[in-house]
């Protein structure tokens, strides 16, 4: 069915306007990026353009999406922003508090019972202020989200990094946190620098081994993880519209390890195929009605450098598959090139499991090129010599492809399907080993594969590629095999060459499900009840933090200087934490475990300078703030990369930490921590990074004095009496000062509506 029909066509209705006057005020073609941006300004248009990468702008996005771990503390906080009601199009997704271990019946009759608590809320809290709410088992969010909401040429927001998925439907969507997704809810606009756009065109057509996945493993190994911060990537070029509607999707959802803002597709017959084939036949033929305006302009593809910040240039047909990895999704290397890298880096080449599915690559077109490969190797008589997992990415897949048999197929090859959650990818994997800390080598068609991401083993080497490639190399059971070269030996001893696989983007039959899931909101919820339990460890209603105490920042002592890669799931993990993400005091004892301490290079253990003992650092932090002493983060690079679970910045919030310095930042934990009124600060001299000591007491000034632009000094006071003064700039605008001397946004939001 088509949600929110009227909103779309009314927006459809003015685009060809909008764009004209957008177009006029720019005075120059358009990519779509700036289309989509330009017609969903909070306020008119202004008096000049907008300057890439500089000027903050104000927005209203069509709609929020939320996942259960997420939501909880961002409807927590929308509770008290005094609304009755969303004033967007919302929806609640239970995925992730779903833990693989046993197989998808018994997994989610698991979660069930172990959160029903959560869930509860979640349903009663959407059922009370017009949420859409989708029950645990019906799928995960961005699967869910491209086959019933998103639409070419719409904005969403979500409390998700992954929220880019929907790009592969045209959309502009973006990862945020909470407090962000409070304010959309709340009906006030929300804020973004207007992003810089890098195009990727894409030619030639893939074919062979190599799958869409294999698009976005190149980029993330030309732009980094941090070369997409600040930006929009757009696609396009004829090797776009070649590619699956799905497929599109898997590239933008992978697009969050770049730090891009978002990437984006333009609309085409693969878009409306996939509208057409999931039920949204209005939609398609809305959108074919403006087409022109869902597309960059024809003289922006024709002359890309002259209108993007950045142009890559990809041609599909030389386009070989790839694997990254590992502990890095960047780390790109060509499958002709990889088994070279495992032997000369000391990978294991022994493959242990290799898991697919999880909100990247589980569409129909995923699950049958995988299923291609599981066939021969049933009918073959091959047998994986490694475990090998299946996660489908909603209720309506995973009810589709068994109706077509392909559930079967895995299963006869030696696979376990999974529930329709995240499971695995983010950690909730109840893995069958018989030690947890063995140096290991894991395969998956997921989009992450920090350290200790996926099982919480540090020595867990995860390497990332398509699900076919994963599970050919299942198959094999060691990293260093070749699919397109290399064969197999199967139960009689002969040699088995396995073909390429082949793969279908729209079932036949069309796609199929008895219940779906979905739980719509009641009509009016001024009668339904929230109830939190004051004795419970799972939710806690929230205390609005304190306001800033109007002078500079003295006397703080150094909580713990990180080195190196800082990601939110060091600062915030997942797994058996995710049971604590509606309580923040709960939760905020796992702050910072997983960040490296530079003095002695060990996880959660830093110098109380209290005692002068070595404590675990939400210990340590507890206890400053139990003596009312602030406390200063310093970071490395790209600080914050990852999820956009804004526990990350809520957590030192609520300890008492004061500041985060760091060299770089990336794009949405900077945000949270301005949300939170948080003080974000980056080295003006990143080699200042290296005079922060220890023992060292700190001052951060000119906060009396605090405006958009100019710096802050921070004063280092060393033990033997020498001091250091650096300079640490910001990006705060006007607005963002005001979240900080109110003590965050949501206090502001409070005044706005009591």
């Amino acid at each position: 069915m088509a949600f929110d029909l009227n909103m779309i066509r009314a927006y459809y209705d003015r685009l060809p306007a909008a764009v004209a006057a957008a177009r006029k005020l720019v005075n120059r073609p358009m990519t779509l990026t700036e289309k989509i941006l330009y017609t969903h300004l909070a306020d008119d248009l202004p008096g000049a353009p907008f300057e890439r990468g500089k000027s903050y702008v104000e927005f209203r996005p069509d709609r929020v999406a939320m996942q259960d771990a997420t939501a909880q503390m961002a409807l927590l906080q929308f509770m008290q922003a005094g609304r009755t009601r969303v004033a967007v199009p919302s929806t609640v997704h239970c995925d992730h508090l779903i833990q693989a271990k046993d197989g998808a019946a018994k997994d989610l009759t698991s979660a069930l019972d172990k959160n029903s608590e959560v869930f509860e809320f979640l349903a009663s809290v959407s059922n009370k202020y017009g949420i859409g709410f989708w029950k645990p088992g019906a799928g995960i969010i961005h699967q869910v989200i491209l086959e019933n909401y998103a639409f070419p040429g719409g904005m969403m927001i979500g409390t998700d990094s992954h929220t880019v998925n929907a790009g592969g439907l045209g959309m502009v969507a973006i990862g945020v946190g909470g407090a962000d997704a409070c304010d959309v809810m709340a009906g006030l606009p929300w804020e973004l620098k207007m992003p810089r756009v890098i195009g990727v065109h894409l030619t030639g057509k893939l074919s062979g081994w190599t799958a869409s996945k294999d698009v976005i493993l190149k980029v993330a190994g030309i732009l980094t993880v941090k070369g997409g911060t600040d930006a929009i990537v757009e696609y396009f070029g004829p090797g776009a519209d070649s590619l699956s509607c799905t497929g599109k999707g898997t590239i933008c959802n992978m697009g969050a390890e770049i730090g891009a803002t978002t990437s984006v597709f333009g609309y085409d017959k693969k878009m409306a195929e996939y509208l057409r084939g999931t039920g949204r036949e209005d939609i398609a033929r809305l959108a074919d009605g403006v087409a022109e305006h869902l597309v960059g302009d024809s003289e922006v593809y024709k002359n890309p450098e002259k209108y993007f910040d950045q142009v890559i240039e990809i041609n599909l047909s030389e386009l070989e598959p790839h694997i990254n990895g590992p502990f890095s999704p960047d780390l790109a290397w060509p499958l002709s090139d990889f088994a070279r890298a495992v032997k000369e880096n000391g990978w294991p080449e022994k493959l242990e499991v290799g898991l697919i599915g999880s909100c990247t690559n589980s569409s129909y077109e995923d699950i049958t090129r995988a299923a291609s490969i599981a066939s021969q190797a049933v009918d073959q008589g091959l047998e994986a010599k490694s475990e090998y997992t299946i996660t489908p990415g909603s209720e309506q897949v995973r009810y589709t492809v068994e109706r077509d048999g392909y559930l079967d197929i895995f299963e006869k090859m030696g696979g376990v399907v999974l529930a329709n959650a995240c499971g695995p990818c983010i950690g909730q994997w109840a893995r069958h080993t018989d030690d947890p800390d063995r140096k290991n080598s894991i395969i998956t068609s997921f989009n992450r594969n920090f350290a200790k991401r996926n099982d919480g083993n540090p020595n867990t080497h995860a390497f990332v590629a398509s699900p076919e490639i994963v599970t050919a190399l299942a198959l094999a059971g060691n990293l260093t095999f070749n699919p397109v070269t290399d064969s197999l030996t199967n139960k009689s001893g002969d040699q088995v060459k396995l073909t390429e696989p082949q793969g279908i983007e729209m079932p036949a039959r069309g796609f199929e499900v008895k219940d779906a899931g979905f739980q719509e909101p009641a009509a009016d919820g001024s009668g339904v009840r929230v109830k939190v339990d004051e004795k419970s460890e799972r939710l806690q209603l929230l205390t609005p933090f304190a306001a800033w105490e109007g002078t500079d920042l003295e006397g703080l002592r150094l909580l713990i200087k990180a080195r190196g890669k800082c990601t939110t799931d060091h600062i915030s993990m997942a797994g058996p934490w995710l049971k604590f993400r509606g309580h923040l005091d709960n939760i905020s004892d796992n702050m910072l475990i997983g960040a490296v301490n530079f003095f002695n290079d060990k996880t959660n253990h830093v110098r109380n300078h209290l005692s002068g003992e070595y404590g675990e650092v939400p210990a340590v932090q507890r206890a400053y703030r139990a003596k009312h002493i602030g406390t200063l983060v310093v970071g490395d690079e790209n600080y914050g990369e990852g999820s956009s679970r804004e526990h990350a910045a809520m957590e030192p919030r609520h300890l008492g930490v004061r500041a985060i310095l760091v060299k770089s930042f990336a794009r949405i934990h900077e945000t949270n921590l301005k949300k939170q009124g948080m003080l974000a600060l980056t080295f003006a001299d990143k080699a200042d990074y290296d005079k922060v000591l220890e023992d060292d007491t700190i001052d951060i000034r000119g906060l009396t004095s605090f405006a958009p632009g100019k710096p802050l000094e921070v004063v280092l006071h060393h033990a033997d009496g020498s001091s250091d003064t650096i300079v640490a700039n910001h990006s705060y605008n006007e607005n963002q000062i005001e979240w900080f001397r109110a003590g965050g946004a949501l206090n502001i939001i409070r005044r706005e509506f009591a």
